[in-house]
C-alpha cells in the first residue's frame, strides 16, 4: 500500500453547492460532451485494460489490435441521462485515447482521432430518445494521425482539426473533395518543444472575422485558413511559460457582446506548469503551478497580454463560461503536470473570474468539493445552470487501491451561486419560443417569459447563448459564448414580459449548429432551450 502525505488546497470560500449524483459510472470521464437531447456522451480510451461497466446483451468487443484487453466485454462510453441521473452502456470500438470532437450542425457527436486503430478514425453519435442510438466508427478517413489534435466547428459547418502528436497539420472533415487532404502549419512545429510536446491539445478559437487564433506552448498566431496564411503573429505570454499539454493550463474566448458595434473578441489563457515541471515530475519533483492568466484583445492594433494573478495556482483545471458571461476555473492539482501519477496537491477550491470586473477584482472562491479531480477530469455546463463534473484517473488502469490517487467514477454537479434559493426571485422561465425552434441570422427574435417581479430593470436583462463544446484534457473545444442586446421590453400583466434580440447576423459569429439559450436577469440565468442555427 502506498502511503503518502495529500495536501488538499482549499481556501475561504464563497457560493455555489456540490451534490453527488452518482457514485458509479462506470467508466472515467476522460471526454465529455452534451447533446440536444439532455443527455451527455462520455467515454475513456479503450485499450488498457475492462472498465467497471458490463456492454448489454452478452455483446462484447473483440479487437485483435488491442493492448491489454483483445476480448473484452465491458463498455469504454455511457450516455448519462441528466433527467433521470441514469447511465447506458454504450459501444465503442476503436482507441479513443486522447481524440477530439465538437458537435455537428444536426446535433450529433462526430468524433476524431485516438490512439492505434483510432488514429485516422472518425466516429459519429447522432442522439436519440429511445435508447437505440450508439456510435458509428469509420476507419482510416482522416488524412493524417490524429492524437491530442483540437477540432473547431467553421461557418461552412466543417470541423477543422488542428496538430496532435508528431503532426504539424491540419485538416477538414467531412472532406469537401479529393483535394481535401491535410495541409502542413510550421507553427505548430516550432512551438515544439521535442523533450514533452507542450503543443498538443492547441487553444484554437474562431474569431470574429473569420481566421482562427492558435495558441500552442507560450505563442499565437491568427490564421486565415482559406488563404494558408499567418495573418498575425502575437507577443509571447509574458513569463514564456508553457500553456499547453502536458503543462496543461486551460483557455477560453471570452463571451462575445453582440451589438451594433465592433464586437470584442479576447482571449484568457489560465493556469499551467512553469517550463521543465514534466522532467521534474518524472523525477519525483513536483513544482507548483502556475497562478496567472493571459488576457489578450486579439485584434486591438497592438494586442498585449495582460497578466492577472489567481488566487490558487493551477495545473489540468477546466474552464467553463456560465450563462451569465462569467468564467468557472474548476478541478485540477496545484503541482505537478498533467501525465499518470506525475502531480500532487488537488485543488478542491473552483473559482468564478468575472470578466467585466475591474482588474485586481475579478476572482472569487466558491465553496470547494471533497472529491480530487486529477488527470483526465472533466466539467461541462448543462441546461439548468449546474456544471457536470466527472472523471480522474492518473493511472494507466482501472487502479482503485495502493495508488495515491485512485480512479474515480464518481459523478459530481456544482450548482453555481445564481442557483442558490435566494435568488428564485430573480430566476426567469423561457415561455416561448419552444425549445428547438430554428433560428435565422440577422433575426429578430420575440422572447416571451415569466418572471415573479412586479416590474424589471431592463439594463439588467440580457440573452446569452452557449454553444455546448467537447470537453477533454483542460480544453472545451468549440466552447463559445454570444450576450445578445435586447430592447423593447415589455409587460404582459402579472409576471408575464416579453422582449426583443437581435440574432447574430452571420455564421462566423455562431457557426451553424445546436446552441442553449438563456434569459439572464441580474446575473441569474433562466433554464435554457434549445435552439439551432443553420
Amino acid at each position: 500500500m502506498l502511503v503518502a502525505m495529500l495536501q488538499m488546497v482549499v481556501v475561504a470560500a464563497g457560493g455555489g453547492k456540490w451534490d453527488l449524483l452518482r457514485s458509479n459510472i462506470g467508466v472515467s470521464a476522460m471526454h465529455m460532451q452534451l447533446l440536444n437531447n439532455d443527455r451527455v456522451v462520455i467515454f475513456d480510451l479503450t485499450d488498457f485494460g475492462a472498465s467497471n461497466i458490463s456492454l448489454p446483451n452478452n455483446r462484447c468487443r473483440d479487437n485483435p489490435k488491442d493492448l491489454a484487453l483483445q476480448h473484452d466485454c465491458t463498455a469504454h462510453s455511457v450516455e448519462y441521462n441528466v433527467a433521470s441521473n441514469s447511465i447506458r452502456p454504450l459501444f465503442v470500438y476503436s482507441n479513443t485515447w486522447c481524440s477530439s470532437g465538437a458537435a455537428m450542425l444536426d446535433g450529433s457527436l462526430m468524433q476524431t482521432g485516438g490512439f492505434n486503430d483510432g488514429y485516422n478514425t472518425v466516429r459519429v453519435f447522432k442522439p436519440c430518445n429511445d435508447n437505440s442510438c450508439d456510435w458509428q466508427e469509420f476507419s482510416n478517413v482522416l488524412t493524417h494521425r490524429r492524437w491530442y489534435a483540437s477540432n473547431h466547428i467553421l461557418p461552412d459547418g466543417r470541423q477543422i482539426i488542428f496538430g496532435g502528436r508528431d503532426r504539424f497539420s491540419y485538416e477538414f472533415y467531412p472532406k469537401t473533395s479529393g483535394a481535401d487532404l491535410a495541409v502542413e502549419l510550421s507553427f505548430l512545429k516550432d512551438t515544439r518543444d521535442p523533450t514533452i510536446e507542450n503543443n498538443l491539445y492547441p487553444f484554437v478559437f474562431l474569431n470574429v472575422d473569420g481566421n482562427m487564433f492558435v495558441f500552442t506552448n507560450n505563442r499565437a498566431i491568427m490564421f486565415d485558413y482559406v488563404r494558408r496564411v499567418v495573418v498575425r503573429t502575437y507577443p509571447t505570454i509574458p513569463g514564456g511559460d508553457p500553456r499547453n499539454y502536458p503543462s496543461s493550463g486551460s483557455a477560453v474566448l471570452l463571451p462575445l457582446r453582440i451589438s451594433s458595434g465592433a464586437v470584442v473578441a479576447e482571449v484568457l489563457v489560465c493556469g499551467g506548469a512553469p517550463k521543465g515541471s514534466f522532467t521534474s515530475a518524472n523525477n519525483g519533483n513536483f513544482v507548483t503551478a502556475l497562478n496567472t492568466c493571459g488576457r489578450i484583445r486579439i485584434n486591438d492594433p497592438n494586442p498585449q497580454w495582460l497578466m492577472e494573478t489567481m488566487p490558487l495556482a493551477r495545473v489540468m483545471g477546466d474552464m467553463v463560461l456560465l450563462p451569465n458571461g462569467n468564467v468557472l476555473i474548476i478541478n485540477g492539482a496545484a503541482a505537478g503536470t498533467a501525465g499518470w501519477g506525475i502531480a500532487r496537491n488537488p485543488v478542491l477550491t473552483p473559482l468564478v473570474y468575472r470578466p467585466n470586473n475591474q482588474a485586481g477584482s475579478r476572482f472569487e472562491a466558491q465553496n470547494a468539493t471533497s472529491i480530487p479531480r486529477m488527470y483526465h477530469s472533466n466539467a461541462i455546463l448543462l441546461r439548468d445552470g449546474r456544471v457536470l463534473v466527472s472523471g480522474s484517473n492518473p493511472n494507466a488502469y482501472y487502479t482503485f487501491t495502493g495508488v495515491l490517487y485512485p480512479t474515480d467514477l464518481t459523478m459530481q454537479a456544482y450548482s453555481p451561486e445564481y442557483l442558490d434559493p435566494q435568488f428564485a426571485p430573480l430566476r426567469s422561465n423561457i415561455v416561448s419560443p419552444a425549445s428547438h425552434s430554428q433560428l435565422g441570422y440577422g433575426q429578430l427574435l420575440t422572447i416571451n417569459f415569466t418572471l415573479p417581479q412586479p416590474t424589471i430593470n431592463a439594463t439588467t436583462l440580457t440573452i446569452s447563448i452557449v454553444a455546448p463544446p467537447f470537453t477533454t484534457h483542460s480544453f472545451s473545444m468549440n466552447q463559445r459564448l454570444l450576450l445578445l442586446t435586447t430592447s423593447n421590453v415589455t409587460s404582459l400583466g402579472g409576471s408575464n414580459y416579453q422582449l426583443r434580440v437581435s440574432t447574430p447576423n452571420s455564421k462566423i459569429l455562431a457557426p451553424p449548429g445546436y446552441y442553449l439559450l438563456f434569459l439572464v436577469y441580474q446575473q441569474v440565468p433562466s433554464p435554457g432551450i434549445w435552439v439551432q442555427f443553420k
